[in-house]
């Protein structure tokens, strides 16, 4: 059977966070008919991935941790139902400190879910704050040993630097502490300023004293330093993991292959095509409802495409593109067709390359984009 992966898309959260421009949404009076829309679409794949085995799952939102017990449970009900589900899956869920207890965490474990991935963003509760969270430190502090204490043994914890006013010392301490945690998994995202946010209207009115791009790159390449030294290895741009505990979810995005995502504003690959639904909680309901198929954008990928594709998401992997897994894949070298962008970069001293793999230097992903710029599709 062929693997694949599942993505699922809870749009609900106690509040939306300033910098966030997710498919999420505060209003939680919809779960219900929600959810039952959610079934029928992954219903309505069931003989479509009759030949696939799920590799990874995972839960994303909005806060997932939100939603009741008994409404998730009809979730994982029907997807072990509908699906033929690999028995070492990558089951993960998203969660927020303070939608997290004993209840819900057991529920997850007996579930299947394996895999916890709690969003932390800052130590210092003047900085959550500041970023909209519904949180403190120590209600985190609480969920993460709680978590543990009842058996999760794979546990995520994401975190984001140049976040306003935030010191460069302020940003250790953040690592420091979580490193004491000892999670298996760190995300680490520098603060993006993304339209529509709360925070790009603050930014408009120049109300944000942002972090320059120099104090970034020295939060980055401390958490790379920092983290290292612990143990973590760095295995994407942004992503730190213990050995063995890489979220393999997030690398069938990174490898280029293929994915099924269902619910609100989730997007999919699968057969040579990108398609995603519709972002409107009410509008997807209905859509179901009346039967009619969620999908708003659909693109076929021509080889080209896939090519290009392929090579700039998976040279956000520290590991690079893998020349003769390429090959094998497009009957064709990644040197033959991208040659001349591979040489100047060499030269320039952006990417690496051993003769089996091509990746990014340590100057390549300070300039990653203009990199991967040069690999599409003219």
């Amino acid at each position: 059977m062929k693997n694949i992966g599942l993505y699922i898309h809870i749009p609900f959260c106690v509040k939306k966070c300033f910098y966030c421009d997710f498919c999420s949404y505060p209003d939680t009076h919809n779960i219900s008919n929600y959810m039952n829309a959610l079934k029928e679409e992954i219903k309505s794949f069931s003989e479509v991935l009759k030949d696939y085995q799920i590799k990874s799952i995972f839960i994303g939102g909005g806060t997932p941790s939100i939603i009741p017990i008994d409404e998730m449970d009809k979730i994982i009900n029907l997807l072990h139902e509908r699906f033929s589900i690999d028995k070492n899956v990558e089951w993960s869920i998203e969660s927020n400190p303070g939608t997290l207890d004993e209840e819900k965490i057991r529920f997850y474990l007996k579930s299947g879910i394996n895999r916890l991935s709690m969003g932390l963003q800052a130590w210092q509760n003047h900085h959550l704050k500041r970023l909209g969270r519904i949180h403190t430190k120590e209600e985190f502090v609480k969920n993460y040993l709680l978590a543990r204490k009842l058996g999760f043994e794979n546990i995520n914890i994401d975190l984001m630097f140049s976040l306003p006013d935030q010191t460069l010392a302020q940003w250790e301490e953040t690592l420091a502490q979580v490193v004491k945690l000892d999670p298996e998994h760190i995300s680490s995202y520098s603060l993006k300023i993304e339209e529509n946010t709360i925070f790009d209207e603050l930014y408009k009115k120049d109300l944000l004293n942002i972090p320059n791009d120099e104090e970034d790159r020295k939060m980055y390449h401390f958490a790379i330093e920092y983290l290292t030294s612990f143990e973590y290895e760095h295995y994407e741009i942004s992503n730190f993991a213990k050995a063995n505990k890489g979220s393999m979810h997030n690398q069938i995005y990174w490898e280029n292959k293929e994915y099924i995502g269902f619910g609100v504003g989730a997007h999919s690959y699968f057969k040579k095509e990108r398609f995603s639904n519709e972002t409107n909680v009410e509008n997807y309901i209905d859509m179901i409802q009346n039967k009619k198929s969620p999908h708003i954008t659909k693109e076929k990928i021509y080889k080209e495409d896939e090519m290009a594709e392929t090579m700039f998401l998976g040279l956000r992997l520290m590991r690079g593109i893998n020349i003769k897994e390429f090959e094998e894949r497009f009957k064709i070298s990644p040197l033959r067709v991208y040659g001349k962008s591979i040489e100047k970069f060499t030269k320039e001293e952006l990417l690496w390359n051993d003769g089996r793999n091509i990746g990014l230097t340590k100057r390549g992903i300070d300039v990653s984009n203009q990199v991967f710029i040069d690999f599409l599709p003219d």
